[in-house]
């Protein structure tokens, strides 16, 4: 069996909740968590001054000496006799040795989405990882969206779907997610988020916004052959207005029973 510890994270490009942009402490928080995959949303290359013009995919990568994978849902030319062109996107960081990434566009109107679906190299297999970000702005176009996502799952390797998918775990447009996946922080064994002690909303797993978390649309998606040992909402209220979601993943032996899903009979 291979143990994966895993972080998604939408960074809200790395300006926190003070308005600062400040990708060191991105950084930081990333690296005290020791993810061997960082699943990235809202990042931006040379986007505009929000993020001082900076490559904030690369820098994160070399900060955090890990490999990275790409995938742009926003594509434009270089501003103001610039010559870098302005992206903004997906990014995966990985201890994994990666094998090989593609990007897909998704369906939908409104701001241009994409998920990234990379292969990282496991001892005697892979993992399959797909990072996205869903719509805000219609159910309609995330139920399409979520179908090119399971689409993209063919069976036969361990894989997860992850990302800010913009609506609860169970909403009615992540039907086609269902079908396949498997809700990592309902299998986690264990779990914490940031609510406080008396807190109604403790053990939900509510991730934005950081201050006052009310939704839970932060998530990670595992088949059959992935098991949960323990899902953690971090705190990134000081750097995004997400917090980070971590959860602890084992890949199973395929030659071990499979898993029972919620809500199967006896």
């Amino acid at each position: 069996m291979s143990a994966v510890r895993l972080v998604t994270f939408n960074t809200h490009h790395g300006v926190g909740d003070d308005g600062r942009h400040d990708l060191a402490r991105v950084a930081r928080l990333l690296d005290d968590a020791d993810p061997d995959v960082i699943c990235l949303q809202e990042v931006d290359r040379h986007f505009g001054e929000r993020s001082e013009f900076v490559d904030q995919a690369l820098l994160l990568a070399e900060a955090l000496d890990r490999e990275l994978a790409w995938a742009p849902s926003i594509d434009k030319a270089p501003q103001g006799g610039r010559t870098e062109r302005r992206q903004y996107g997906n990014a995966l960081l990985s201890r994994l040795p990666v094998r090989s990434s593609e990007v897909h566009a998704l369906p939908g109107g409104g701001e241009p989405r994409s998920a990234l679906h990379a292969r990282l190299q496991l001892e005697g297999s892979e993992l399959e990882v797909v990072t996205t970000h869903l719509s805000s702005r219609s159910p309609a176009d995330r139920a399409a969206q979520a179908a090119t996502l399971a689409r993209l799952h063919p069976g036969g390797s361990p894989t997860v779907v992850v990302g800010d998918l913009n609506a609860d775990a169970g909403a009615p447009e992540l039907d086609a997610l269902r079908q396949r996946f498997a809700d990592a922080w309902e299998l986690a064994t264990d779990r914490s988020d940031q609510a406080g002690r008396f807190s109604l909303r403790g053990g939900r797993g509510l991730t934005h916004p950081a201050r006052r978390p009310r939704v839970r649309i932060d998530q990670v998606w595992v088949s059959p052959d992935v098991s949960v040992v323990d899902a953690r909402v971090l705190d990134g209220a000081a750097t995004s207005d997400h917090h980070p979601l971590l959860v602890d993943l084992v890949m199973k032996d395929p030659l071990s029973p499979a898993p029972r899903t919620l809500g199967a009979g006896p």
